[in-house]
């Protein structure tokens, strides 16, 4: 004859280690999915539900390592990995490997939401980000203003090709060359490097 699974016979029957685990993997996990849902919604920080502590207790850095957000990223890992490592290693061990995995889900997270915000960010290109940088010549700038070449310019992280002119001397194919103005939207004065 089959019995019913009674879930809370299961959960108190588990060791006092065990229920921990699960406890915190459960509670981690609500949380985090009613976070993610607010952040696709767009209650996330900019609405009020600002999720970090005290402005003075982290570190000036690429991210903000103390905020409620990573507690609970460290939580989630930190849950779910005793949960999975228990009963595999002694107490100890998984103790330490609950705490690694729940550093690796923080460093994770980080790693996918700064990927996120580079999505976010104006790459549009802008004639004026040119001025001062060096640059290639793609095709011969003739001297003293006498003709157009072109120069290959990285800003932002992208390669642009843009019309030079310059005042002085003749920058051959392959010279080096620094934008010094803008004469209009599409072409650069420069001098040769």
């Amino acid at each position: 004859m089959h019995e019913n699974f009674n879930i809370m016979e299961w959960f108190n029957s588990l060791d006092v280690f065990l229920k921990t685990y699960w406890i915190i993997a459960g509670a981690a996990s609500l949380i985090f999915i009613i976070q993610t849902i607010m952040t696709f919604i767009g209650l996330g920080d900019a609405d009020g539900f600002d999720s970090d502590l005290d402005g003075n207790s982290h570190f000036e850095g690429p991210f903000q390592l103390f905020s409620i957000r990573n507690l609970v990223n460290f939580f989630l890992g930190f849950g779910w990995g005793g949960v999975c490592f228990y009963d595999m290693f002694p107490k100890g061990l998984v103790i330490i490997l609950a705490l690694l995995t729940g550093i690796v889900f923080v460093f994770i997270f980080f790693f996918i939401i700064k990927q996120f915000l580079k999505l976010g960010k104006d790459n549009t290109f802008r004639i004026q980000n040119t001025l001062e940088k060096a640059a290639d010549v793609y095709l011969t700038i003739p001297e003293a203003k006498s003709g157009k070449g072109k120069i290959q310019i990285s800003v932002k992280g992208a390669f642009h090709e843009i019309d030079a002119m310059t005042e002085g001397e003749r920058i051959p194919t392959g010279g080096k060359a620094q934008v010094v103005s803008i004469i209009d939207n599409q072409t650069v004065l420069v001098i040769k490097l």
